[in-house]
Order: C-alpha cells, then structure tokens, then sequence
C-alpha cells in the first residue's frame, strides 16, 4: 500500500512585499550548474548570472535587536491626532446641520451660538452689518456692524454643567469639573482661578446676558483702512494675540474691552455669497485649554455656513416680504361699512412656505345702499395665481361699478379669464343684498354654496345653480333670488375651508353648517353670532393636517333697513319738480324728527332734482334712507355723470355740485344699466339727552 507524502512549505507573511529567496549553492557561488531542483540557473540579458536578492535583516542577525522596535509612543500619538480629528469633523457637521436648518435670520444666528457655547467656545459674539444687504443690492453709507447675538456659560456651576451635558464637546474642549484641569489665574493677576475663569467672558458679554459694567459694542463703524477692515478683508479667521487681531479686536469690541489672552478668543470673518456681512468673536475661559490651529478651520466653517445662513435668510425674509406685500394689495385693506349689513373677513395662506395664492373676497357698495358680496379662487397658489386673481378682482369692481346683474358679471368674468389664458381657471360666487328689500340675488361659477345662519340658529346650506368655474367658456350662468331676513348672517368661503386630504368638499360643507349650528346655540336666543367671534370659530373646524389650500372667508351679517325709514317716490321731470321734491322732503324729516336738517337737505334736494329734471326723459326717482347718516338719492335716465367744476364769475350755472361738494359729508355719482344715481349724505344729529 502506498503513502502518500505531503510536504509543508513555510508560508510567507500576509504583509510582506519581498518574493522567498532560494537557498545559494554550497559553494555560495553561481557557476552555471545545475541547482538543487535540477533547473539550470536563470541569467540575465547579457548572459551574466543574477545577482542575490536583498532580504530583510532577520532578527538575532549581527547590529538587528532581537525583538520588534518599539513604537508604543508614535502609536498612540498618531492615535490621539486620528481620534481628536475625527472628533473635529463630527463637532463640524453637526454644527453647520444645526445652523443650516435656520430659516430666518434669528434662527441662523441662535445656531451659532447653540452649536459654538459650549461644544467649542465658553462665550460667543456676533456682529452683522446693518443693514444688511439683500443679494447683489449695493450696500451704502458706512460699514457699521451691529451686535445681533452673544452667549456665554452660565456663570452657575450647576447651569454651566447642565448646558454642557445637553451638547457634545468639541475636540480639546473640557471644563473644570469634568476634567480637574488648572485654572489659568496667572493670566488675571490679582483674581483667584475661579474669579479669573469667567472674569473676561462676563466683561465682554455682559450686555447680552443681562449684566452690568463693561460691556461690548453694540454698533461699530468699520474705518475704511482700518485693522478691522482689513482682518475682515482677509476673510480667514485669526488668534486674539496676531498682530491683525490685536488691533481689530478694540475697534470691533471697543478700546477699554478685555479679551482672553493668548489662544484663547478667535475672531473669524462672515463673508457671504457677495461680501463681508459681519464677524464672529469665539471665546475660552482660562480654565480650558486654549485654541489651536486647527481650531481655526473650524472657525472658518462655523462663519462660512453662517454667513451663507444668513444671506439664505435675508433672501427669504425679502421673498416673504413681496408676497405678503403682493397678497396684502390684492385684497381689500379694509372691508366697506354699508348700510344696512355688517361684514368680518379672514385669509389664512396655504402654507408659511407658499403666502401668496389665488382666492380672494371684495364687497363692493352699490347704489341703492345695496352691496356687492364676491368670493374667488383661482386654481394654485403662486405668483400667477396671484396675479390672475388680482386681474379678475379689478374686473369684478369694474362689473360691479356699472351695475350689471350677477349672472352678467360672471359672463363677462368668464370673457376676461380667457383672454388671460386658454389655462386660466377659477370658480367665483357674486351676490347682490339689498337691505331695503331684504333680498339676495346670487349667481355662482363651480363654487361651494354659501351657508346662512339664521336669528334662530338654524344653519342652512343655499340651494343654487353650481354653473361651471369661469375661464371654461361658452356656458350661461342663472341668477337666484332669496329672501335675507333681518339678523340672519351669510357665509362665503372658498374650497379650502371644507376640502382636505382627509374629507370631501360635501363632508366639509356638512361639518361647517354643523359648526355654524353649535356656534348659534351658545348666543343668547334671539340675538345674532357677533361676527369677528364668529369668523374664528369657523376657523376651528380645521383640524392640524387640513390646510391644504389657501382659504378666503367673507361674512355678511343683514341687518336691513325699516321700511318706516325709507321714503322713496317717483317724479315726473317738470319745471315744477324741484318745488314738489323740495315739500316731500320736508314733511319725511318732520316725520322722523330731523327737522334742523331741512334747510340743508331742501337745498340739496332742489341742486340735484333740477340737474336731472333738465336731461331726463323719464320719471326720476326721490329716495331718502335713515340710519345712522341720511342719505338721499336721485336717479334719472341720463347715463353721464356730473362733474365737479369751478364756474366762472359771468357763468349763470355749474355751483349746484359745488354746494353739494361743501355741505355733504360725502357725495358721489353712480352709472347704471337703466341711466345714473346722483347721492349725498348728512350726519344724523345726536339726539339731546334727558335731563
């Protein structure tokens, strides 16, 4: 039986670079033989044999130690820079992600200091220019820096323990009760080590933590030349104790300010996308080791990401200020005061992120004392939509001006919202109140219906036409008339108030009547929902995730007119008209105890009535309205309007509006579909009190 043999060859280590060596004849010389395996000696190009390998000293060989070189110390020095170096990169991450999640400039800022006090520094000052320029916006005048923000450890051993539990140190950052390290009181002659541990930070940054004496600037110019100027010029953050800093820092904290000496205050250049925007002070306590020079590269990355922080920010707050600016002009600045109904509104944005948007409300004063109610939404909510929404709403005032029916407006709506785009949509509702007939006619283009609540606390959805939303073309809009009862108050909305993620548009208006209903219980019976009060609690019914869209909302509460203050007639235009008007007027003031507004409102009447009854063809109209003001009004058939003119001396006419002009509290003229209403107004005198 055969055995086989195996046989063991000595492996070569894992590191090494150098091929096994054979063993030389036992001559020790080459001489072209044959060698212990049988092959004939490999040779060179020109013929000559190899010469031997080099090989590695092996130990217990003459001059080699017999054990490895000891290098325990190079070892553990490389370590520790391997180790404080990766600890520099964590500490530089998590910082500039806890300054890159500012938004505003306050934000950007408090993220300095919270990622610098006290991971890296004992106290922190940040200056910003002021103003601040916006983008590539020129900066003029001087260079002033403003101190925006600073902070400090706490001076309570406890609070200074706690802060710094809450945050990761930063390389090389270690304070006294953690550490045991010395206190540094040599630096502070005079001052034991606790006294000098907090004496400079408390001198420098007093100001901001509450504290009295020798505080920094708060504003400083930077002299055009100047050794500030020129460390910011630098860009590159710098010790207290260079030659640059040591000059700068007096003119940037002010001349009798004490700074940390040696390395222990860095003062470090904000430069942004364009320029220089403002510095940062780091300081260190005695009792921590000081700064070194690596510790300004992570200056340099704490001023870089916060000045790139904070241009982010005032490129923000400057976007966020055109929006709000741009939706604030597209809606009414303040609602009208009509008689005879009482209006609230709110807009709420979509989104922080996305403030402008295309819903909007207007309430338009009609003639008559009647007024316009209009809600929209435009599809989106950009800076086109608010653009399409402020073109549609001039439209609408337009429309409304000429006093064309609701079904009429929203036809020529529909006109104007294709001119504007083939993709221009928007669903619109207008309604008309008139307060002496206590009717509303509405006309709606794919909008939710309005929801009325009643005196009695009944909430009710209106049943009208849905139409189609304006910009589709080709389709006729219908008009409804309703009744509005005195007390009862009208809700207009856009779709954002009743749709979300989580509910339908029909799920939400159900949810709103609801509201309007339980809202309406807890008023006394009998009395209308004050309507501000109201406003808010429809607001309610948004749950935290449901404001998907922008919402609009314009509440209307009637309140009407009496018939037993309205006086109205019909008078056929004749020479003897202004006299017959005149005596009408006259007996409906004695009537409501106005009589010390005769004189007045007769002279008035008579200016009015004979403008018309000398153009009109047809019988014109007398209408006197009694609420808080009087108000009189005279429509004829003649579509011009009246103009205001000075006459001249020899002129025999043209001082009737001028009289009109200086004893009214208010006048104007209107243009109708059927001609023009020309109306005055006089303060109703305070009844006298009773003694």
């Amino acid at each position: 039986m055969e055995t086989e043999r195996v046989t063991e060859h000595e492996k070569p280590a894992a590191n090494s670079t150098t091929e096994p060596t054979h063993p030389a004849p036992a001559g020790g010389a080459h001489d072209g033989t044959a060698d212990a395996g049988g092959q004939p000696p490999r040779r060179g190009r020109d013929g000559a044999p190899p010469r031997p390998r080099p090989h590695p000293p092996q130990p217990g060989e003459p001059g080699v130690p017999a054990g490895p070189v000891p290098d325990d110390e190079a070892g553990n020095e490389r370590s520790e820079r391997e180790r404080r170096g990766g600890d520099r990169l964590r500490f530089v991450g998590a910082a500039t992600r806890r300054i890159a999640r500012g938004v505003d400039l306050d934000e950007t800022v408090l993220g300095l200091c919270r990622a610098s006090v006290p991971a890296y520094s004992d106290a922190i000052l940040v200056y910003l220019r002021d103003p601040l320029p916006v983008g590539d916006e020129r900066p003029t005048g001087p260079f002033m820096l403003r101190l925006r923000r600073s902070d400090r450890i706490p001076e309570d051993p406890l609070a200074a323990q706690a802060l710094q539990a809450a945050q990761p140190a930063a390389p090389g950052v270690r304070t006294t009760q953690a550490t045991g390290h010395p206190t540094q009181a040599a630096d502070y002659p005079g001052h034991s080590a606790a006294e000098a541990a907090g004496l400079s930070l408390g001198m420098v940054t007093s100001a901001a933590a509450g504290g009295t004496g020798t505080t920094a600037s708060k504003l400083t110019e930077v002299r055009p030349g100047g050794p500030l100027a020129e460390v910011l010029r630098g860009v590159r953050p710098v010790f207290a104790d260079s030659p640059a800093a040591s000059a700068a820092l007096p003119e940037l904290l002010g001349p009798e300010r004490d700074v940390p000496a040696g390395h222990r205050a860095i003062l470090a250049p904000l430069r942004g996308r364009r320029r220089v925007i403002g510095a940062a002070v780091f300081l260190r306590r005695p009792d921590r080791p000081a700064f070194e020079p690596d510790d300004l590269l992570i200056a340099a990355q704490l001023a870089t990401h916060t000045a790139l922080g904070v241009d982010k920010a005032v490129l923000y707050g400057r976007e966020a200020y055109i929006a709000d600016e741009l939706q604030r002009t597209m809606l009414p600045d303040e609602l009208p005061q009509p008689t005879g109904v009482t209006l609230a509104s709110r807009y709420l944005p979509a989104a922080e992120t996305a403030r402008v948007g295309g819903d909007w409300y207007d309430a338009i004063p009609l003639p008559g004392s009647r007024v316009a109610l209009v809600v929209g939404d435009v599809m989106g909510h950009s800076m086109t939509s608010a653009a399409i929404m402020g073109q549609l709403r001039t439209t609408a005032q337009t429309l409304a001006g000429l006093d064309l029916p609701p079904q009429e407006v929203l036809h020529h709506l529909d006109e104007q919202a294709q001119r504007l785009g083939s993709d221009r949509m928007a669903t619109c509702l207008y309604a008309v109140y008139d307060p002496v007939a206590h009717r509303i006619v509405v006309a709606n283009a794919g909008h939710p219906p309005p929801v009325m609540l009643h005196r009695s606390g009944r909430a009710e959805v209106l049943r009208i036409p849905a139409g189609a939303p304006i910009g589709v073309g080709g389709v006729d809009f219908e008009a409804v008339e309703l009744d509005a009862p005195a007390g009862a108050t009208l809700l207009l909305y856009t779709d954002g108030l009743v749709e979300s993620r989580q509910r339908d548009v029909w799920t939400g208006i159900e949810h709103l009547r609801e509201k309007l209903a339980a809202t309406a219980r807890l008023t006394r019976p009998g009395a209308s929902a004050p309507l501000e009060p109201l406003c808010d609690e429809v607001l309610d019914i948004l749950g935290p995730g449901d404001r998907d869209d922008d919402i609009a909302l314009l509440a209307a509460r009637f309140d009407g007119i009496a018939p037993s203050d309205v006086a109205y007639w019909f008078l056929d235009p004749r020479a003897q008209t202004a006299r017959q008007a005149r005596r009408l007027a006259r007996r409906a003031l004695a009537r409501w105890g106005l009589e010390e507004l005769s004189d007045s409102v007769e002279l008035l009447v008579s200016e009015i009535v004979t403008n018309a009854v000398r153009y009109a063809e047809r019988p014109i109209t007398l209408r006197l309205l009694r609420t808080d003001t009087l108000r009189c009004e005279v429509g004829d058939d003649v579509p011009q309007l009246p103009r205001l003119r000075q006459a001249r001396a020899t002129d025999e006419g043209g001082r009737g509006l001028y009289l009109v002009n200086r004893l009214a509290r208010r006048w104007g003229a209107t243009r109708l579909s059927t001609g023009k209403v020309v109306w005055f107004e006089l303060p109703v005198p305070e009844p006298e009190p009773e003694l």
